[in-house]
C-alpha cells in the first residue's frame, strides 16, 4: 500500500503533468513543419549544402571570389558533417538492420561526392585568385577521396598537371 507521504507528491506530479502534456501536442497543419532538417532554411541537410553551392556559383559568376570561397567552405563543412554522421549511423546499424545500414551508407557517399565537388570548385576559385598553393592540397583531397580514375579525380589531377605540381607520368617514364 502506498503511504500518504509518497502518494501526495505523486498525485501533484500527475496533476501537473496531465495539463502540460495536453498543451504540448502539436497542432500543425503542415506535416513538413515537424521535420526541420527537410526545410529549405536548414543548413544541416543536403538541400542546405546545395543552396550554399548555388550561392557560391552565383558569386563566381559575379566574380565575387571572396564570397564564393566562404560559401564553398561552408558547403564543404556541411557535406562533410552529413557524410560523417551518415557513416556513423550506418556503422551503428550494420549487422542489426543491413537495409538501413546500406541506405545510410549511400547517403554518406552522396554527401561525400557533394563535398568533393565543393572542394574542387574551391580549388578552382583559388586558382582564379592566383593562389595555386591553396589549390594543391584541395585537389589532392579530391583525388584521395574520389580516386584518380573517376571523372572528378581525373579533372583534379589535370589541374595539378596544369599547375605544375605533378608531371605527366608518361613523360617522366620515357626520360629515364
Amino acid at each position: 500500500m502506498i503511504s500518504a507521504k509518497v502518494f501526495a507528491p505523486l498525485a501533484c506530479l500527475l496533476a501537473l503533468a496531465l495539463p502540460v502534456s495536453a498543451q504540448t501536442t502539436p497542432t500543425v497543419a503542415d506535416p513538413t513543419q515537424l521535420r526541420p532538417l527537410n526545410q529549405d532554411s536548414s543548413l544541416l541537410s543536403m538541400r542546405g549544402g546545395r543552396r550554399l553551392l548555388a550561392e557560391a556559383s552565383a558569386a563566381i559568376q559575379a566574380q565575387n571570389y571572396t564570397l564564393a570561397v566562404t560559401k564553398l567552405q561552408q558547403a564543404r563543412q556541411v557535406f562533410n558533417q552529413i557524410s560523417n554522421l551518415y557513416q556513423q549511423l550506418s556503422a551503428s546499424f550494420s549487422g542489426i538492420d543491413n537495409r538501413t545500414a546500406d541506405i545510410l551508407r549511400s547517403g554518406a557517399v552522396d554527401a561525400a561526392e557533394q563535398r568533393d565537388e565543393a572542394t574542387y570548385q574551391l580549388a578552382l576559385v583559388h586558382r582564379a585568385q592566383n593562389q595555386p598553393e591553396l589549390s594543391v592540397p584541395l585537389l589532392v583531397q579530391v583525388i584521395r577521396s574520389q580516386n584518380p580514375t573517376t571523372d572528378l579525380g581525373k579533372k583534379a589531377y589535370a589541374q595539378l598537371l596544369e599547375l605544375g605540381f605533378v608531371n605527366d607520368a608518361t613523360s617522366t617514364t620515357s626520360t629515364r
